[in-house]
């Protein structure tokens, strides 16, 4: 049986209504009930993975799961513009934000650089790629986002041309060789 990943992008917070960059919070009330509807789509996926961060492992248990946490899934760290709006970040800082949007090779903010990101989930991708298992990964949008870049072989110039929205889910097969993109849905 080839492997399958599954991802589902974690649910809402109070950062992502904010249009600001995410923190390590809780779910809001509104995520935690729309991960939950989603827990019966998911009920026999024998492997778990949660990203270490909150919002990922609250979206896993009101999925009903009992999840592996894997520092991989992490999210990208945003250093210094954690909890700051994308409007504040463009006020403060006009040409730093433009220069991360459009190089994925710089952090301003002192954080991983998007290419560190996709090299990141690259090497997970291909150490896991010869699993004979499906697997449901908890994690963030911009670890979706990598993923399927590496899945196709893009760029991580084409990063910020993918939208991954709360519980997004994402699914790859791979023939042991290589990753696949299946599906994409909300």
């Amino acid at each position: 049986m080839p492997p399958r990943l599954i991802f589902i992008a974690n649910a809402s917070t109070p950062a992502v209504r904010a249009a600001a960059f995410p923190v390590d919070e809780a779910l809001d009330d509104r995520g935690r009930r729309d991960a939950a509807a989603m827990a019966r789509e998911f009920p026999h996926i024998p492997t778990n993975l949660v990203s270490p961060a909150r919002r990922a492992r609250e979206t896993a248990a009101a999925l009903g799961l009992d999840p592996i946490i894997t520092e991989d899934l992490r999210d990208l760290d945003l250093g210094r513009w954690a909890g700051r709006t994308v409007n504040e970040i463009a006020a403060a800082e006009p040409d730093a934000l433009e220069s991360w949007l459009s190089d994925p090779e710089v952090a301003p903010h002192g954080g991983e650089t998007v290419e560190g990101l996709f090299a990141r989930l690259s090497i997970w991708l291909r150490a896991i790629s010869a699993r004979e298992e499906r697997i449901l990964a908890v994690t963030h949008p911009a670890v979706i986002r990598a993923a399927i870049l590496s899945a196709i072989h893009a760029s991580p110039t084409s990063f910020w041309n993918i939208d991954v929205a709360p519980l997004s889910v994402v699914e790859l097969s791979s023939n042991g060789r290589r990753w696949a993109l299946r599906t994409i849905r909300r």
